[in-house]
């Protein structure tokens, strides 16, 4: 169980942060940052969802579990897998998360019709804040993909599918929402030349 009694601890006011296991790192370095991506995605997912709520609940619902896997991500980050021992069991993203994932991205793209050109971001509020999440998520992607590259860091192959799976979700998510209202709003190349 998480309390938090007090919000400012200023032991981070020298530029350092302390991950789950007590160690401090640098505020700009790469596994900080990465949890830090995977929270402002949370936070694009929650301004969609201001939409969503009313626009499809079915889809607002799928997005409040997605939430919940990034903050046990957040935490898995937060966490890392140096081999030690640690006194409680860490949260690590599962491939049960992954696989609930894949089948909510069939359920939503078997209504859609396949895409004849690519789709700019845009269209409904709620889905114009999924595109935006959508490159969020890409954005933490990279940077666990870069994290897992050096050498002593582990980011383990579930948290990487799952974002992964997380930013194809977020697309056609926002292709769903698009459908229910005008439709995509698809690029025209060349269209202003």
């Amino acid at each position: 169980m998480v309390v938090l009694n007090r919000i400012y601890t200023r032991t981070g006011d020298q530029g350092t942060t302390a991950l789950a296991t007590g160690e401090r790192r640098e505020k700009f370095d790469l596994r900080v940052s990465a949890f830090g991506t995977v929270d402002e995605a949370n936070c694009a997912i929650g301004l969609a969802r201001l939409h969503t709520a009313a626009e499809d609940p079915h889809l607002d619902a799928m997005l409040g579990r997605i939430q919940n896997d990034l903050f046990d991500l957040g935490a898995e980050l937060a966490t890392p897998d140096t081999g030690e021992k640690l006194s409680w069991e860490p949260l690590r993203i599962v491939g049960a998360q992954v696989d609930r994932i894949e089948r909510e991205i069939d359920e939503l793209n078997g209504g859609l019709e396949p895409l004849r050109s690519f789709v700019l971001p845009g269209g409904t509020p709620g889905a114009a804040n999924l595109h935006l999440a959508r490159t969020i998520t890409r954005r933490a992607e990279r940077m666990m993909v870069e994290l897992a590259r050096l050498p002593g860091e582990v980011v383990a192959d579930p948290a990487l599918r799952y974002m992964n799976r997380l930013s194809d979700f977020l697309f056609v998510a926002s292709r769903h929402l698009n459908k229910r209202a005008s439709g995509d709003v698809l690029w025209v190349p060349g269209q202003n030349r």
